[in-house]
């Protein structure tokens, strides 16, 4: 195997950024960021939630569940994505599947971090998951099978690196059928949820996954670009090919989300159903108008949607340029999800005195740091794993 390595890393230009000053502290950068945003956390713990957070009895979920749905939405993408090379074995993925397979496994853990530090008291989960569990709570699926799918994926990350291919693929396929099972589960939390009208439904599991698929893609070519001129290759001809296939399969992911969310806001505001009419006029032309048109229409869907188009998906730079635009309305498409279906007051049709059309809310320093420490994390475990797994550079690609 060494050399093999020998013979490719030359070709791709060496390992050098990885070893440069600019790289050590970009290393060091991200890791002071979520050192700050871990202390953050603790520090919730002492001052209390209710003390360090924005969120309220009556919004009681806020920005930390918004950074941990985007994270492990980004996870189960990632994983889904990469599978379609080394699990369901078509060969215009299989050069993207080790490096995505440990984003996958690095924003799942980000997410954990994040969620962590929004549970009160996090290591009570933990404990009861195994040792009182409740069938019956979409909340312990998710933690139960989003647990099964990082297993599952660690596993598969350390077979790819011992070149095992058909294991690997085995146990990617297990964490497939977890990931979507987690992923799917996701979304009957909030579509579950018969009292938030603005999340109720089946929509909301279809719409999760097809979501994910699509951040994914977004999150292959972003980091892809970024490896590569960080690391200071040239890409292989196999791997342009690759990344130029998955850029037409998130313009396709584009256009279902753009129908899924034209028939949401169609569905929102025929007949003004209630509570789900209120949270869509908040997007629309609400308080959440600017996120709703610029971020997720925008930056998230119209404009990386355009430039794939303009390019027929061979610009790599141009590639780079839409998927950083997706990623950004992406997050907010999450924010705005979570926040939007919890500002609504429940009777709001009884029109109650003194009762708020919305309810209040905005996140705060330590809900800020928290996420940039999330972000922070995600960059620096990205940065540690180009250099300690080579690149992820193998035999076979």
């Amino acid at each position: 195997m060494d050399n093999i390595l020998a013979k490719v890393i030359p070709q791709e230009g060496g390992l050098a950024g990885t070893s440069s000053a600019g790289y050590n502290a970009a290393i060091a950068l991200s890791g002071l960021l979520a050192l700050v945003g871990i202390a953050f956390g603790v520090h919730t713990f002492f001052v209390g939630h209710e003390h360090a957070y924005g969120v309220t009895r009556e919004v009681p979920w806020g920005l930390l569940i918004a950074v941990y749905v985007f994270f492990v939405v980004s996870s189960t993408g990632l994983c889904l994505v990469s599978s379609i090379g080394h699990v369901f074995n078509v060969e215009a993925f299989k050069p993207i599947a080790k490096r995505s397979v440990f984003l996958a496994i690095v924003t799942i853990v980000a997410g954990f971090v994040v969620i962590a530090f929004e549970i009160e008291i996090p290591w009570r989960m933990a404990i009861y998951n195994v040792i009182s569990p409740n069938p019956t709570s979409n909340i312990w699926w998710m933690g139960t099978l989003y647990g099964a799918y990082l297993f599952f994926m660690l596993i598969e990350f350390a077979l790819l690196q011992m070149e095992k291919h058909r294991e690997a693929g085995m146990f990617g396929l297990m964490g497939v059928i977890a990931g979507v099972a987690a992923h799917s589960n996701l979304g009957a939390v909030f579509g579950l949820l018969n009292t938030r009208e603005f999340w109720h439904g089946p929509y909301m599991p279809i719409y999760f996954i097809a979501s994910a698929m699509m951040s994914g893609c977004a999150l292959v070519i972003f980091f892809h670009w970024l490896a590569y001129k960080s690391n200071g290759w040239q890409m292989s001809k196999e791997l342009e090919r690759s990344l130029q296939t998955v850029a037409k399969l998130g313009a396709l992911l584009y256009a279902v989300i753009l129908f899924f969310t034209t028939w949401k806001i169609i569905s929102g505001v025929t007949g003004q159903p209630p509570g789900k009419y209120e949270a869509m006029q908040a997007i629309l032309t609400g308080p959440f108008a600017v996120n709703f048109w610029i971020g997720e229409i925008a930056m998230g869907l119209i404009i990386p949607f355009v430039i794939i188009l303009a390019v027929r998906a061979r610009n790599l730079t141009a590639l780079f340029i839409a998927s950083a635009s997706s990623i950004i309305g992406i997050f907010i498409m999450r924010y705005d999800l979570v926040v939007v279906g919890m500002l609504v007051p429940h009777f709001h049709n009884l029109n109650i005195v003194g009762q708020p059309h919305l309810f209040p809310y905005a996140p705060t320093l330590h809900e800020w740091m928290i996420t940039l420490g999330g972000v922070g994390l995600c960059a620096m475990l990205f940065l540690m794993g180009e250099r300690l797994f080579r690149g992820h550079l193998s035999e076979s690609h």
